[in-house]
């Protein structure tokens, strides 16, 4: 198996898309559908809005692009096919969210959705620094991000693969927000339950400041 974190979430996604799809996308969380639903009523018609860690477009993707211009991204090249299958109006593309060119003020909001937890925690704080780089002044940022502290780990068999999870305790992602220049309008710790098992998640509503709003 590979140590690479990021080669261990392309492949277990590859392998597990049909599965992942079954078990999350065709039967949503309460707390994912609750803030699509405020993401959708935050974001006005015809914003541009970028997805990262899209998986296979459903239920997320579909809901977006019905009323915003769409970019999902997602590192896994199974998902991105299944994502615009299913979504067929938006733009897909496949490729490591820490690594996107993207020029400053391109996007209205960004969203990600159980997304974060798959990236390296040293890396977080840049991430979010370049999220915010990415957004428009006014713009948004909706994030589920970890709520107790977990360095680098790989569970051995996760829905039928390997998988890399990384994260911080929710108030040191809270910290790392606002050292990223974003508001926060709202971050609770909302434990949901996966397989039996109860996992915590921070779930973060933030906002890049307007000029003149004193951050």
């Amino acid at each position: 198996m590979s140590d690479d974190p990021k080669r261990i979430v392309a492949d277990g996604y590859d392998t597990i898309a049909p599965r992942y799809l079954a078990w999350s996308g065709l039967q949503p969380s309460p707390q994912r559908m609750r803030y699509l639903g405020r993401l959708l009523d935050l974001v006005p018609p015809g914003a541009s809005v970028l997805e990262l860690g899209c998986g296979a477009g459903v239920p997320v993707s579909r809901a977006l692009a019905a009323r915003c211009r769409l970019t999902g991204v997602d590192i896994s090249a199974a998902q991105i096919a299944l994502a615009r299958q299913h979504v067929p109006t938006a733009t897909f593309v496949q490729a490591d969210m820490t690594a996107l060119d993207v020029a400053p003020a391109t996007f209205d909001a960004v969203t990600a959705f159980y997304a974060i937890t798959h990236v390296p925690r040293d890396q977080h704080a840049e991430l979010l620094a370049r999220i915010a780089a990415w957004l428009r002044p006014g713009g948004l940022l909706l994030a589920t991000m970890g709520a107790s502290d977990s360095p680098d780990t790989v569970e051995a068999d996760w829905l039928g693969a390997p998988m890399f999870f990384s994260h911080f305790d929710a108030e040191t992602n809270r910290a790392l927000v606002r050292q990223a220049g974003l508001d926060l309008l709202d971050a609770e710790v909302v434990d949901e339950h996966e397989d039996g098992v109860t996992v915590p998640f921070l779930w973060v509503v933030a906002r890049k400041p307007t000029a003149g709003s004193g951050g």
